[in-house]
């Protein structure tokens, strides 16, 4: 660079303005003032003569240094405008200075074909990225090496949540991919999904799609592409959320607090619903039948989980549905004989009988689709949850059964619901449950936009499961992980509980039970041998306190 002593007052030749702009040129806050079209003219106004010089010719040779800057300036600044498209224009110069061509149905950069495309109608330079419409319509954005299928990136982001078909003409989901209705039809990215027809109403909402059908039936589109009937997901929740139960906390029937104690604690946290595990072993019944007189006179909502599993006295999974039913079935019936006397009208049938090493094929699957499990082991599954269901209600009738699932196990609780088998085959025995319930722990995600398969796109799992089974919802366990610092797991549950709290009633969410009062040590438990672990305890207690469970 010229040095700035050079410079001095009074007239200036020709080659001294060119050197004096071409220095201010250089200077980035110079530039950074004067646009492309101020710069290309002041070039033309310092004369011909040096512009051929910046351009090789004249006196100016491939070893002029200035020349050869300004002609690298000239590229930087003659990138094609962001939108041109080829057609119209011939060709487009991106912010490297490549040029870009389309012949023949494919794309070349600098005269090279660029990766592997072919039926090209459409080139675009959009936001500094080069992208082309393949066949079919399909975009693609070059990465600097190859094609990225995506959308049309004029198109927007992904659609608001709620965004319907009409009024808008498509619908962007997380992954870029474009819905639309054509006849009736619904397509994405131009190809028909499932088998729809007479489709009056496309909606994007929580993260999933749904359509209305012939005679206004609601379906939601799985991860497969096959469509579920099921509610309006916008609909408020179709049961309120019982006042006087949300707050929650698990527990063992093993504790060596009195039943008496534990009411104390509970009163004392705010908490008006406990959950313990029971087998149908006569030491562990009389245990939880204590508990349930105390909580009777207390009012206090036991929840009591049948903890019987796929797995024989052997250690074996059951060999056929039907002896498995028969398990459950006498499980069930021997512990409601003994607890409905006492005010206990709920009853969880399994504890995550999805996430057994009989049942998920990967544990780091999401579980949204029903081939992530175990087809074998799949009947002796189902058979314990019926045979748990039908022993409660053979014993009381109007007590409620709920099923839980962990993760995003939404694919396990469908085929469970609509009688299905992992490899797609139905006709088999349905399981309904009158309660939905979940186990949301940190590593799953937030359960309001819950990740497939560890990663994206997230969707809401409550909404899915109000549209999809119409029954209230509950989340039966709840934390982070054993690891976590006292600090951090305190932080956690005042969040944690401000995001359900918010959700409630909207949700459906009948409670919320954090897992555990007591562990014995620090890793999940806010209280050791009847004293508080702070701060988490005075967390929890503080948020209960100041957020009414009306």
């Amino acid at each position: 660079m010229r040095s700035r002593s050079r410079r001095h007052s009074g007239s200036k030749s020709g080659s001294q303005l060119f050197g004096l702009f071409f220095e201010n040129f250089l200077d980035r806050d110079a530039f950074a003032m004067n646009n492309r079209r101020q710069f290309l003219g002041r070039l033309t106004a310092l004369g011909g003569s040096y512009i051929l010089t910046a351009c090789g010719g004249g006196s100016g040779g491939p070893g002029d240094v200035a020349g050869d800057a300004v002609a690298k300036a000239t590229a930087r600044v003659a990138a094609s405008a962001s939108g041109a498209t080829i057609p119209s224009a011939t060709s487009i110069v991106d912010n490297s200075g490549a040029t870009w061509t389309l012949s023949g149905g494919s794309v070349y950069r600098n005269g090279t074909k660029a990766g592997n495309n072919y039926n090209v109608s459409l080139v675009l330079f959009y936001g500094g990225v080069i992208y082309h419409q393949g066949s079919g319509g399909q975009f693609y954005s070059w990465n600097g090496s190859t094609w990225i299928a995506c959308n049309d990136p004029r198109l927007g982001g992904t659609s608001p949540d709620g965004t319907t078909i009409p009024s808008a003409s498509y619908i962007l989901d997380k992954t870029g991919a474009m819905w639309t209705v054509v006849g009736g039809v619904i397509y994405k990215n131009g190809k028909t999904v499932g088998n729809t027809y007479n489709v009056s109403l496309l909606l994007w909402y929580g993260g999933k799609i749904w359509h209305k059908g012939t005679g206004g039936q609601f379906y939601v589109c799985t991860d497969l592409g096959a469509w579920l009937p099921c509610n309006d997901p916008r609909n408020a929740a179709s049961v309120s959320a019982t006042a006087g139960m949300f707050y929650g906390v698990n527990g063992h029937y093993d504790y060596t607090y009195t039943p008496a104690k534990l009411v104390s604690i509970l009163q004392g946290m705010g908490c008006k619903s406990y959950r313990v595990g029971c087998t149908d072993d006569p030491n562990q019944i009389a245990a939880v039948v204590k508990i349930a007189q105390a909580f009777q006179s207390a009012g206090i909502t036991l929840l009591v989980r049948i903890n019987q599993s796929v797995y024989d006295s052997n250690g074996n999974v059951f060999t056929s549905e039907s002896a498995a039913y028969n398990r459950g079935l006498q499980a069930a019936m021997a512990i409601a004989n003994a607890l409905k006397g006492y005010g206990v009208s709920f009853y969880e049938c399994g504890n995550e009988l999805t996430r057994q090493n009989a049942t998920i094929l990967d544990f780091t699957n999401a579980g949204t689709k029903a081939v992530d499990f175990n087809n074998t082991n799949w009947p002796a599954m189902r058979g314990v949850m019926r045979g748990m269901i039908d022993g409660v209600k053979s014993v009381q009738s109007s007590a409620k059964c709920g099923i839980n699932f962990c993760v995003a196990d939404i694919g396990a609780a469908d085929a469970l619901w609509d009688g299905m088998q992992p490899d797609g085959s139905g006709g088999y025995p349905k399981v309904r449950w009158d309660v939905t319930t979940w186990h949301n722990y940190e590593v799953y995600g937030d359960i309001f936009n819950i990740g497939i398969d560890g990663s994206g796109p997230g969707f809401d799992l409550p909404t899915y499961c109000k549209a999809r089974y119409g029954v209230p919802f509950i989340i039966t366990e709840w934390n982070t992980g054993p690891e976590q610092t006292q600090a951090y797991r305190a932080s956690y549950i005042t969040t944690t509980l401000g995001k359900y709290y918010q959700a409630r009633k909207t949700h459906n969410i009948q409670s919320v039970m954090y897992y555990v009062l007591d562990s014995g040590n620090n890793t999940y438990g806010i209280m050791t041998n009847g004293v508080a672990l702070n701060p988490p305890y005075s967390a929890f207690t503080s948020f209960v306190s100041g957020n009414a469970d009306s």
